[in-house]
């Protein structure tokens, strides 16, 4: 699991205004909070800040305001709808050792039996529990030769050492249906087009 270093500050000024200067700044405001304590407000760098990201569940390394050293994971990221950047981010307070719930990617390898299947992620992510500063980035789950029908249960999953399912045993992450299905239903759906020009 990777570890990302941010220099932060702590900020005074609050509200929509406030924000907005900010971010005109090219940086990004947001909230720490966890432990108990009271929640901390932050100004982030926002070109580093965007670069952790990109892997999920990624452990911060917060040097805040050149006085103190605070892990954090990201919990709720804001992004602008319509241009993509930062506009808020909130990040949970952890202790190494600390055990945390969090959601990792669920990666398919392989390629299913032949027939034009389709595969289903039911589950994008699989909510585990894994000690703070091991949070594995994903988990790949190999879905070659499987057939129309066939499921794979959060259960079937190889998870990394230390790391537990946070969801039921026979919660169905992945499934693969028969693509006839579909076709069938654009059929109908053709055939009642014609019939209502008819």
């Amino acid at each position: 699991m990777s570890e990302v270093k941010l220099s932060v500050e702590t900020r005074t000024e609050f509200g929509k205004g406030a924000a907005r200067r900010i971010r005109r700044d090219k940086k990004v405001p947001g909230v720490l909070y966890g432990h108990g304590s009271d929640p901390l407000h932050l100004t982030f760098p926002g070109h580093e800040l965007l670069l952790a990201l990109r892997t999920p569940n990624v452990l911060i390394a917060l040097d805040i305001d050149g006085k103190s050293n605070e892990l954090a994971i990201p919990k709720s990221v804001q992004r602008d709808p319509l241009k993509g950047f930062l506009e808020h981010v909130d990040l949970q307070l952890v202790q190494r050792g600390e055990t945390v719930t969090v959601e990792i990617p669920v990666l398919t390898e392989g390629e299913l039996a032949p027939g034009g299947n389709l595969l289903e992620h039911v589950l994008g992510t699989l909510p585990v529990e894994a000690e703070a500063t091991h949070i594995p980035e994903s988990v790949t789950v190999s879905v070659e030769g499987l057939a129309a029908g066939a499921s794979i249960h959060a259960k079937d999953i190889a998870l990394p050492k230390g790391t537990k399912l946070a969801v039921e045993d026979d919660a169905v992450v992945i499934q693969v249906l028969a693509a006839q299905a579909e076709e069938a239903a654009e059929g109908e759906a053709g055939e009642a087009g014609e019939a209502a020009e008819a």
